[in-house]
């Protein structure tokens, strides 16, 4: 199966890939050049910029055309300007563990509460000083909800949203836990060994959920993305001509495409991946689930 290249993007670090099926377009950011990424089929490339890095994002269902997003100093609303710029209406400050850091991966369960990570920026330190934080509509505040993480990735929810799977992508973890979640509550619990991917090719990164209960997530510096039955098992691994593939996301009318956004490392020889920091499409033969909006 070959790889499509969608947009040679050259993102930094192209991450959260969202598809909005009523404008049947690609949302993505890239985080260290703070924009918000919007790709349709006949209308192009558009992006807005922001005041802070963007790390993860969802649609609001309680606000049309905003995003909820996880950035530098908390979660805000996003609106796109006309004059290619990004409103940002502060939800809930995050107090850090440490300064230097920002949120990294996030996404919304079934239930339309907003799950995500932070991260120390200086990734190649180590610090366990990442945390995992919910936030659902009326909340006040984003509730601590994990620690003890270095560079908390792999988010996901089972289609039935009874799973809940999260990943550590730091060299020294390379390792997918799976969680229990009350859906009433939004509470994980029973956290256990998914998959171990220290043994396998790349590390652990962004990841989504097909109808079939399994697990998608990027390889990151193998250049795969891996599908993971809910057993655990390794079913297949897909290409992409890029090092540093860093999210994947279901899209298309049939949500039969799956879209992967990557990295463009900064201060090396990228002859052998000339397209890194772009955005490809996969056709893989699985369909997706629905992304949830904020507050739906």
């Amino acid at each position: 199966m070959r790889a499509e290249l969608v947009l040679d993007a050259r993102n930094g670090t192209g991450e959260s890939p969202v598809w909005h099926a009523a404008q049947q377009a690609l949302y993505w950011v890239d985080i260290p050049a703070r924009t918000l990424n919007r790709w349709h089929a006949s209308e192009g490339h558009a992006q807005w910029k922001a005041d802070e890095m963007i790390a993860c994002i969802a649609p609001r269902a309680d606000v049309p055309g905003e995003w909820i997003a996880g950035m530098e100093s908390g979660l805000f609303s996003l609106k796109p300007q006309a004059d290619g710029t990004l409103s940002a209406t502060p939800l809930a400050p995050v107090e850090h563990a440490t300064p230097a850091m920002r949120f990294n991966d996030g996404r919304c369960d079934r239930q339309g509460r907003f799950w995500a990570g932070t991260m120390l920026l200086d990734m190649a330190a180590g610090a366990r000083v990442g945390r995992l934080y919910s936030y659902g509509k009326g909340d006040g505040n984003a509730a601590l909800r994990l620690d003890d993480l270095i560079v908390p990735n792999g988010l996901a929810f089972s289609p039935d949203g009874r799973t809940m799977y999260l990943s550590d992508s730091h060299p020294t973890v390379q390792t997918v836990w799976a969680f229990d979640y009350d859906t009433a509550t939004g509470t994980p619990n029973n956290r256990r060994l998914f998959v171990d991917m220290k043994p396998l090719p790349g590390r652990p990164d962004g990841a989504a959920m097909d109808t079939d209960g399994c697990y998608w997530i990027c390889g990151n510096d193998a250049g795969l993305v891996h599908r993971f039955t809910p057993d655990g098992r390794l079913d297949r691994s897909l290409e992409v001509p890029v090092k540093k593939p860093a999210m994947c996301a279901f899209g298309g009318a049939g949500l039969d495409t799956l879209f992967v956004t990557s990295i463009r490392p900064g201060g090396i020889d990228l002859s052998d991946q000339p397209l890194a920091g772009g955005v490809f499409a996969l056709r893989p033969g699985a369909q997706g689930v629905a992304e949830p909006a904020f507050g739906s």
